[in-house]
């Protein structure tokens, strides 16, 4: 969303850029339309082998003129626009703060060269997750950036499938999913279930001659139908209509083209979990987050430097607010200490008592009183040695 102040000035510059071209567009063909008529003009007379008349010389002294004329005033209203542009850049510089390194101490992060080393990885992760291979290596070695070949072969292998089904071409996708089939079982993954149904589709799809075909491919329905006996129900019974046309057929919805992009989500999605990869780039993921929290971050800057409070925030594994950046952002469980109302963390992480009750490790900690423990929810004593870490 554009902020109030900047959707004015961006308005009227787009306007004027529509403007100056239709008028641009329209000055153009009038004047090569004005041309063409005098060069036929010429060429008639040169064909007649007439010396060239005095109306001739008048005309063609006033087609340079309005030549130049028209590419003055073009000219003109194109400078009329610099500034125009000229203000927006004026509202950005008002409307953001240039400088938004400074809203977080360097103390609080690793050293400037192991910034650059993550800043770097992220983005050739990124890049090889987004199918620009070349481009990665490239700033590998531009970088001096060493990546090991286990890193980026499930990269590879990713993209080289997807870009297989983009080609409509199924054939390595299924091989990679019967030769994970057990694993993709334990995710309750039906890839391999989808694509061998696209391939039985796509025999349809080729019309009556491929109905022996189409029938024999069945067969590799026959491990899910348990699981999906309605789909393979639909698919059986499409085949009656097959000499009729399955387009015209109560079993049209077989061949939507919305199928293959279903496939190529369904595929990143189960493979990048059965590879220990993220569906979503992390560079991505953080750009997105960083530019819901940044502004909130602004402002507790000014806050804190108003205030004078500068050791609010020292440590790099937390905020000094809690900023929501919504369901799409959450990734694990997340216990707050019911004591002392804090979120847990690697260095005060959720402790099982043996009651059964959870508190954080500070709050059991507070709570031992002469070597023993009370839990603070239960009147059962215990030892606090006996509390066990949880792992969400």
């Amino acid at each position: 969303m554009m902020r109030p102040g900047l959707a004015l000035p961006v308005d009227k510059v787009l306007q004027k850029f529509l403007t100056y071209g239709q008028h641009c567009e329209q000055s153009l063909e009038e004047l090569l339309h004005y041309v063409g008529q005098l060069r036929a003009e010429l060429a008639n007379a040169a064909l007649q082998g007439t010396p060239l008349s005095a109306t001739l010389s008048l005309v063609m002294s006033q087609c340079c003129r309005k030549i130049k004329d028209t590419v003055q005033k073009l000219a003109s209203d194109h400078k009329d626009i610099h500034s125009s542009v000229s203000r927006v850049g004026k509202a950005i510089d008002r409307n953001f703060d240039s400088e938004i390194c400074g809203v977080v101490s360097d103390a609080v992060w690793d050293s400037r060269e192991k910034q650059q080393q993550i800043l770097q990885m992220a983005i050739v992760e990124h890049l090889y997750q987004q199918g620009m291979l070349s481009v990665a290596e490239e700033l590998c070695q531009e970088s001096t950036l060493n990546v090991d070949l286990d890193f980026k072969q499930p990269f590879l292998e990713l993209n080289r499938i997807l870009e297989a089904l983009h080609e409509q071409d199924l054939g390595p996708a299924l091989e990679w999913a019967i030769s994970h089939r057990q694993r993709l079982l334990e995710l309750n993954s039906s890839l391999e279930f989808k694509l061998h149904r696209l391939h039985f589709i796509r025999l349809l799809a080729s019309g009556p001659e491929k109905q022996l075909e189409a029938l024999s491919y069945a067969r590799h329905f026959q491990p899910f139908a348990r699981l999906h006996q309605r789909e393979i129900q639909v698919m059986m019974g499409s085949l009656v209509y097959l000499r009729l046309g399955l387009e015209k057929s109560p079993y049209c919805h077989l061949l939507d083209n919305s199928h293959w992009a279903e496939i190529c989500e369904t595929f990143t999605r189960d493979a990048c979990s059965l590879l220990g990869l993220s569906v979503e780039s992390p560079l991505s993921v953080s750009f997105a987050s960083g530019c819901v929290a940044l502004p909130v971050l602004m402002n507790i800057k000014a806050v804190i430097e108003q205030r004078q409070c500068t050791g609010v925030w020292s440590h790099k594994d937390e905020l000094p607010i809690e900023i929501e950046l919504g369901m799409k952002c959450w990734y694990h469980s997340v216990f707050a200490c019911p004591i002392l109302r804090q979120q847990t963390s690697d260095s005060n992480p959720p402790i099982k008592l043996i009651c059964g009750h959870v508190i954080s490790r500070d709050a059991l900690n507070k709570l031992i009183n002469g070597g023993k423990l009370k839990c603070p929810y239960c009147p059962m004593e215990q030892n606090p040695a006996d509390g066990k870490r949880i792992i969400f």
